[in-house]
């Protein structure tokens, strides 16, 4: 029986899957390698890149006309600046990749010669060329992981292939695919020898195409789930599908992830009679998120980096701290799949569950220390009483949000993430929470839906904001806008929460609670 395959490269056999060649613009690449073309794949992680180098690899070698070569230089990664360790290890990968697929092991007797002979810096030079005058049909080298290599080990590399450029008709593989998650412009590559940054467009002048592996369409992902449909007839529901499309917008991991996940870990899903619905999807949404899977544990560990800050901070405060972002740090984030920037512009984080893990991991410390019991915000007919839950923050907020913040990296967005990880305990007592980001709005805005024993739900909206100007004219946007959010996602209960970071006013000055009415809509406004 095939399964959702969540970790390394797909087997159509084992695994239910979308062809590989049918993921990227397959004439397009193969009119580059005919062109003798030397270019980039980029993908963000565990997008399905290997599995495409390694389908396209079979079909070039199927054909007849090429020799094709796929190679996976990750291990390389730990050598750095050590390029003689690089260098073997990049020479033993060809070597066993060529007796592997091409049924040659001459160059495996060579690999230690070579570097002694010509050095670190020209051994894969070397190599490639004795290659390819031995080989009957020209060369195309795929080179898989080559952004996980550091320092003088990545700059020889790129180097010493367009070094040989020039002799690729004769000795030298007429087309080199570089694949990684970033293109080859964006490299900062810190030199030890040269003690200085050399960027990869200058280090690898010659690529011709940087081509980027999208994520699945929506009829894609559908089609991936019916294929579990068809072999054990077991159906999604219609809401199911359009869950699982929009928590993921198609993102490969994720849409295997929880479709696995739902499919074959939840007890309930892994008995074929019963259908998979909306309510288990989300169930195995949650469990993801809980267990920190590599992919989102990577995505989290990325948050760290200064450049992601710079992005990512303002996105969850709806605040512009800057005059502009820095076009580097937003390719970088769409190169990792963080967020997507459309054509006006605008940019976005990538899916819902990225959205929500984000400020679930930054405020994680704040949560660990929130140990509370639910009880005295449950009211007995299991209704939430969030008023009452908002009036206790309130008060956390006034004692904790100094020596929280003071210590977060995040110290913009902190009043909002603090606020986001007390609320947390909602999703732990079966609530959900649905981020929404106002990037230059100035505004956060959550929604809560909370499930009731009898079947029924209560709906709520708060919109966050950050006092700038008066509080007349904070509240008064912010009603403004609250209420259209409310209306939107049918909420019963509204709350709009002012934050007042100025240190030159009391508490007693920042912390007040009025109901005010909006377009016949009441609206309770916290401050603090």
């Amino acid at each position: 029986m095939r399964f959702f395959n969540t970790a390394g490269p797909v087997r159509c056999s084992e695994h239910y899957c979308l062809p590989p060649l049918s993921r990227f613009d397959l004439p397009e690449i193969l009119s580059l390698i005919d062109q003798k073309k030397y270019f980039i794949l980029h993908a963000p992680r565990q997008s399905g890149k290997t599995s495409c180098l390694l389908a396209l690899r079979e079909l070039l070698n199927h054909e007849g006309r090429y020799s094709a070569l796929y190679i996976n230089i990750e291990m390389a990664q730990t050598a750095r600046n050590d390029v003689s360790r690089g260098m073997k290890a990049i020479l033993s990968e060809l070597a066993f990749q060529n007796e592997r697929t091409l049924g040659d092991s001459a160059l495996c007797k060579n690999i230690s010669r070579s570097i002694e002979d010509y050095g670190e810096d020209a051994a894969l030079n070397v190599v490639l060329s004795e290659l390819c005058r031995r080989l009957k049909r020209p060369l195309v080298l795929c080179i898989d992981e080559v952004d996980a290599l550091v320092g003088d080990t990545l700059i020889s590399l790129l180097r010493q292939i367009r070094s040989g450029y020039p002799s690729r008709s004769e000795s030298f593989p007429v087309s080199v695919i570089l694949c990684g998650v970033r293109d080859v412009r964006d490299y900062r590559i810190h030199s030890g020898k040269e003690k200085e940054i050399i960027t990869g467009g200058s280090a690898f002048n010659i690529k011709a195409e940087s081509l980027r592996i999208g994520n699945f369409s929506e009829e894609e992902t559908k089609s991936l789930l019916f294929q579990h449909t068809e072999e054990t007839g077991q159906v999604f529901e219609e809401d199911a599908l359009n869950e699982i499309w929009r928590l993921t917008c198609g993102q490969p991991w994720l849409v295997n992830a929880l479709a696995y996940e739902v499919c074959f870990k939840l007890k309930e899903g892994k008995d074929r009679e019963n259908p998979i619905t909306k309510a288990l999807v989300t169930e195995a949404k949650e469990n993801l998120i809980r267990r920190r899977e590599t992919h989102l544990d990577q995505l989290v560990d990325k948050l760290k980096e200064e450049r992601v800050r710079r992005v990512i901070e303002p996105m969850l405060t709806g605040e512009i701290f800057e005059q502009s972002f820095r076009t580097d740090d937003i390719d970088y984030l769409v190169d990792l799949g963080l967020i997507t920037q459309a054509e006006n512009g605008a940019i976005s984080i990538s899916n819902p569950i990225y959205q929500e893990i984000i400020p679930r991991e930054l405020s994680w410390e704040a949560q660990s220390g929130m140990a509370l019991n639910t009880e005295w915000y449950i009211a007995p007919d299991g209704k939430l009483q969030l008023y009452k839950l908002l009036k206790a923050f309130q008060q956390f907020f006034r004692e904790h949000s100094e020596s929280w913040t003071d210590i977060a990296q995040y110290k913009e967005a902190g009043p909002q993430l603090l606020l986001q990880a007390f609320l947390q305990r909602i999703v732990n007592g079966g609530g959900e929470i649905t981020r929404e980001y106002g990037l230059g709005m100035g505004r956060t805005d959550l929604f809560i839906l909370w499930q009731l024993p009898n079947g029924e739900s209560q709906r709520f909206v708060i919109e966050c904001k950050i006092r700038h100007r008066s509080r007349e004219a904070t509240i008064q946007r912010g009603t403004e806008q609250v209420v259209k959010y409310a209306d939107r996602c049918g909420a019963e209960e509204i709350y709009l929460i002012v934050f007042d970071r100025s240190k030159k006013k009391n508490w007693d000055d920042k912390i007040f609670t009025e109901d005010l009415t909006c377009e016949e809509k009441e609206v309770t406004v916290l401050g603090m």
